[in-house]
């Protein structure tokens, strides 16, 4: 599933590499996940998407909601762009082959949609119209004012992880990004939002806003592939890529524990 870097990442490249580009075929659904949500039948999609033209991909929250004509493609999973010469994934939710012999692949590894609606169809309980409604931390409309807001609600009695990266209170925003932001601002993420400190809230609103551009600029985090299947350039501290080794402020050693439904990582020095 995507959180917002890769979100802007791989809607900009879409933009860059296949806008104006014809849609030949569709395939959804080729091998079956548990975990694949489709709007109606999937074997549908090439009736509905056939003879339509890649238009603006925009990204909201952790979806790439894609222009085709009169409709949108929504999807919440990985894309990977297919040159003529290259052998396509012999499993995938989503194949889009184009007009010049190039393909548009979504495979999914846990979760994700992968809609076909009509421009301005309900998307169900998937809908990213609450996406739309919020601004994004990459704006300036998502100031200071409007982060402690979101404290608003009882959500003062959550865990830091559980205040940032649940409800998606901050589209796009899940456990993957959540780990560098709360190292940055030296926060626990099991640490009550209630102790928080004035100047704590400080260093948690600036490094939600510091990390998620860094990140963004830089391509994505080096566990997540972009658009042509590369790691993203954004270095993690905090990942299943550096559990055990040395924080690099205080030398303690990096531990991934088990919180909310899933993985953790921190430093206990450092983080408190």
């Amino acid at each position: 599933m995507l959180e917002l870097p890769e979100a802007v990442v791989l809607a900009r490249q879409i933009n860059e590499n296949i806008s104006g580009k014809r849609i030949i075929s569709t395939t959804a659904n080729h091998s079956p996940h548990k975990f694949a949500w489709y709007t109606g039948d999937p074997a549908d999609y090439n009736e509905r998407l056939a003879g339509k033209t890649i238009g603006t991909a925009v990204a909201y929250g952790g979806h790439v909601a894609i222009a085709a004509d009169e409709m949108i493609i929504i999807v919440s999973t990985g894309l990977r762009w297919h040159r003529p010469e290259e052998r396509l994934p012999q499993k995938h939710q989503l194949l889009l082959e184009l007009d010049d012999r190039t393909a548009l692949t979504a495979t999914i590894h846990m979760w994700g949609v992968l809609f076909c609606l009509r421009d301005g169809e309900d998307g169900g309980m998937f809908d990213i119209a609450a996406a739309m409604k919020k601004p994004s931390p990459l704006t300036m409309q998502f100031d200071r004012t409007y982060f402690d807001a979101l404290l608003q609600d009882g959500a003062t009695n959550l865990s830091a992880k559980a205040f940032l990266a649940t409800e998606q209170r901050i589209p796009g925003l899940g456990n993957g990004v959540l780990q560098d932001i709360l190292w940055k601002a030296r926060i626990h993420p099991k640490r009550q939002m209630s102790t928080l400190s004035a100047p704590e809230m400080r260093n948690m609103y600036d490094a939600v806003k510091s990390i998620l551009r860094e990140m963004t600029e830089l391509g994505g985090r080096d566990t997540e592939r972009d658009l042509f299947g590369n790691f993203g350039g954004y270095v993690t501290v905090l990942s299943k890529n550096t559990i055990g080794t040395a924080c690099p402020v205080c030398d303690n050693r990096i531990r991934k524990e088990a919180y909310l439904g899933g993985s953790v990582y921190f430093c206990d020095f450092c983080q408190a």
